[in-house]
């Protein structure tokens, strides 16, 4: 492994001349992987996607073409947030790799605005990514998007002055739209119930009024809290809870909708284009999920060094099979 990292630059210099080009689509995506033992130099607690909020982690980015064939992969510790690796690729891209031109695609919490102004723009990086959920509320809130008016099946074209030089693609999955809505129901529901009982219970007597509002803050905090109007009556001490059908519907009206972001004119890459292409981030999805099925798992890691972490990610990565490439 000792041999191998000190080779990793030129590995990956020559997978990306055979599979990376001017004005190529490189797709980034970020995992982790809880680690066994306590003297890893990159082992921190954070987000942890394997739900081992018990053991700590390390980070790691993995850089694939429109393939998914995997070109550059990097550790980092493990509280580093997505974001912030992504300097690491761009840098990557132009420095090592010397292209002057890609089109960087990542997910909404990967590119975000922040980012986008620190690294790939004043570099002349392109990129595709998504809008966060609350950005959408603010576009659909000024009327810049408005549900009802384009086809449920189609793509609209927006723009906002918040976002110059950028094409945003409102789109609607009407699949995703009726399961936010059976969640929502649930949750909904489930809320209800549970506001009802701590009410029959504050009304027999079982705990006070301090535990109730205590008890009520918690419930308040739930995803659901938001679409509740809570009501106490100082004179007969009596706690009810409605709905407040006007949030549930505000927030229904965005269901299934997304949007997709880009710096790219539409004379380079085409509605259509610029959606399918961000549909294909699922690649590098697929290319993490692959390399902790095989029999080559990726986690958990057992390494204690930096370069030796950093070279059995590079083994892994270059050995899993991965359905979308062959070569």
């Amino acid at each position: 492994m000792d041999w191998l990292i000190k080779r990793q630059p030129a590995i990956e210099r020559k997978l990306a001349k055979s599979h990376l080009e001017q004005g190529a689509i490189a797709f980034y995506d970020v995992s982790s992987s809880y680690l066994t033992g306590s003297r890893c130099e990159l082992a921190a607690r954070g987000y942890s996607r394997d739900h081992r909020s018990d053991r700590p982690q390390i980070v790691y980015g993995l850089l694939c073409n429109h393939a998914g064939c995997p070109i550059a992969v990097d550790a980092f510790p493990g509280n580093t947030d997505d974001p912030t690796t992504l300097a690491t690729q761009v840098d990557k891209l132009r420095k090592r790799f010397k292209l002057s031109h890609v089109v960087l695609v990542g997910d909404r919490g990967m590119i975000t605005q922040a980012r986008i102004h620190e690294d790939p723009k004043p570099l002349g990086l392109d990129w595709v990514t998504a809008l966060r959920h609350s950005t959408i509320r603010k576009l659909a809130a000024s009327k810049i998007i408005q549900p009802g008016l384009f086809d449920s099946h189609g793509i609209a074209s927006v723009t906002t002055p918040d976002l110059p030089a950028e094409r945003l693609l409102v789109c609607f999955n009407p699949l995703v739209a009726a399961e936010r809505k059976r969640k929502r129901n649930a949750l909904l529901d489930s809320t209800e119930t549970a506001a009802r009982v701590m009410a029959d219970a504050y009304a027999a007597g079982k705990f006070d009024r301090d535990e109730l509002n205590r008890r009520l803050g918690t419930l308040r905090r739930h995803k659901m809290g938001k679409h509740f109007c809570w009501q106490f009556d100082e004179s007969t001490l009596a706690f009810c809870s409605t709905r407040n059908e006007q949030s549930i519907q505000a927030e229904a009206s965005l269901d299934g909708i997304y949007v997709i972001r880009t710096s790219l004119a539409s004379e380079t890459l085409a509605d259509q284009d610029v959606v399918r292409t961000n549909k294909s981030l699922a690649r590098v999805e697929h290319a993490f999920r692959s390399l902790r099925t095989t029999r080559l798992k990726l986690r958990p890691v057992f390494h204690w060094r930096q370069n030796r972490v950093q070279a059995s990610m590079l083994v892994k990565v270059r050995c899993g099979p991965f359905p979308n490439y062959s070569g």
